[in-house]
């Protein structure tokens, strides 16, 4: 068991100088409340710029496929 402290001493040792700060996190509501339209449209912004080219890409994957030049 000895070894086991020995070996955590080692290592808080060396972790002692990578230790950060803690961020300041409150417990205060938010300023400002979001409505519910603001949020669909927080939400729907999202899906689009993040699903949208994906979804293109798949739904073209066979002429992405298709070499240009070549024979058909």
């Amino acid at each position: 068991m000895s070894g086991l402290n020995r070996s955590f001493y080692l290592l808080r040792s060396v972790m002692r100088h990578q230790i950060t700060p803690k961020a300041n996190i409150s417990a205060k509501p938010a300023k400002h409340v979001l409505s519910a339209g603001e949020q669909i449209f927080v939400m729907m912004t999202m899906f689009v710029t993040i699903l949208g080219p994906s979804g293109w890409i798949l739904t073209n994957l066979e002429e992405y496929k298709k070499r240009p030049g070549a024979a058909e």
